[in-house]
């Protein structure tokens, strides 16, 4: 099983879903519709990041990381911290970066992690440093 699969990352080529995305997704399945949150006023995005069927040119890579001294930031809830997936998604020119505490549902947006990205091909540069930038398993 892939690193995106265990991480319940969406797929890469827009299929059908194939089980529940927190215990993983099939390779060829498409996740389901966010879904609102109770409480403190937020949504979360319970699905895997894109929310949508991968169009044309959607791309993701994900990786289980340990987030490092200070956690990792993020839009909706703030800092978390210890055992997370980081996906990087690529879609209509512009890469995100978003975080799930490992194995759970929710997916939130790395603040700052959103920049335009002309060429899809650079997808793997872009996951890489970000891996090497948050996994900070030593601390």
């Amino acid at each position: 099983m892939s690193e995106a699969q265990r991480s319940g990352a969406p797929a890469t080529d827009g299929g059908t879903a194939a089980g529940p995305t927190s215990a993983g997704m099939a390779v060829d399945g498409t996740p389901a519709a966010a879904a609102d949150v109770p409480g403190a006023g937020m949504s979360a995005d319970t699905t895997p990041p894109g929310g949508a069927p991968a169009g044309a040119g959607a791309q993701q890579r994900a990786s289980d990381i340990t987030a490092g001294p200070g956690g990792v930031m993020t839009d909706e809830v703030g800092v978390v911290t210890g055992e997370l997936t980081l996906c990087t998604e690529y879609a209509e020119g512009q890469v995100t970066l978003r975080v799930q505490y490992k194995d759970a549902d929710e997916w939130y947006a790395v603040t700052g992690g959103r920049v335009p990205m002309a060429d899809p091909a650079g997808l793997d540069a872009v996951h890489a440093v970000a891996v090497a930038l948050l996994n900070r398993p030593e601390g």
